[in-house]
C-alpha cells in the first residue's frame, strides 16, 4: 500500500504542472517519514545514545499522533540529554496535551533539561505559563533565566511586560539581551 503511494508520487514528480510536482515532493517526504517511523522506534528501543538523539529529532518531522507516546516515554529516561532532546521536539510540535508534562520538567534536576523545558513551553503562547516563566527569569543560572525571558516574549501577552522589564535590569548580559529582544513582542 505504501509502496503504491510512493510509486505514484514519484511518477508525479515529472508532471508538467509545477504545483503538482511540488505537492508530490512534499507528499512523498511525508509518506516516506511515516514508513520510517517503525525504524525510528526500533532505534529508540535499543540504539546507541547518539543514534537515539538523531531518532528523536527524526520524530520532529513526522506529523502523526504516534510520535507522542515514545517522546513522552523518553522523559522518564535517566539520561538528561535524551530528556532534553525529547522536550525540544515536544515543544516544537506544540501539542496541548503535552504542556503539563513539559511544565513539570521546569523543575527537572538537570539544568539543561530545565533550559530546554523553559524554551519548549514558550512555543505554546499560553498565558498560564507566565508565573512559572517569571520565576525562572530570576534564576541564578544565566541560560535558564535568559530562556525563560525569551519564552515570556514568545507568549507576548501584556502580562509578560513586568517580568521582562525586570529582566532588562538584570546584571547578566545574556538575560538583559533576551529581555531587550523580548520586550518588542509584547502586545500594546
Amino acid at each position: 500500500m505504501v509502496e503504491d503511494r510512493k510509486k505514484r508520487l514519484i511518477e508525479l514528480l515529472r508532471d508538467p504542472d509545477p504545483e503538482i510536482r511540488k505537492a508530490a515532493a512534499e507528499s512523498l517526504n511525508i509518506v516516506e517519514s511515516f514508513s520510517s517511523l517503525d525504524k525510528i522506534l526500533e532505534v529508540l528501543q535499543g540504539g546507541e545514545r547518539g543514534a537515539k538523539v538523531n531518532a528523536i529529532f527524526a520524530l520532529e518531522r513526522i506529523d502523526s499522533d504516534k510520535v507522542f507516546p515514545p517522546l513522552l516515554q523518553l522523559l522518564q529516561q535517566a539520561d538528561a540529554d535524551l530528556r532534553a532532546t525529547a522536550i525540544q521536539v515536544l515543544g516544537t510540535k506544540k501539542n496541548p496535551q503535552t504542556l503539563g508534562v513539559l511544565v513539570k520538567h521546569l523543575k527537572d534536576p538537570h539544568p539543561a533539561v530545565r533550559v530546554h523545558a523553559a524554551t519548549a513551553v514558550g512555543h505554546f503562547s499560553d498565558k498560564r505559563l507566565i508565573p512559572y516563566l517569571a520565576v525562572l527569569s530570576k534564576e541564578k543560572d544565566d541560560t535558564l533565566a535568559a530562556a525563560a525571558t525569551k519564552s515570556l516574549g514568545q507568549i507576548g501577552a501584556v502580562e509578560c511586560e513586568t517580568p521582562i522589564l525586570a529582566a532588562m535590569q538584570d546584571p547578566r548580559p545574556a538575560v538583559r539581551l533576551a529581555a531587550t529582544r523580548a520586550i518588542s513582542t509584547i502586545a500594546i
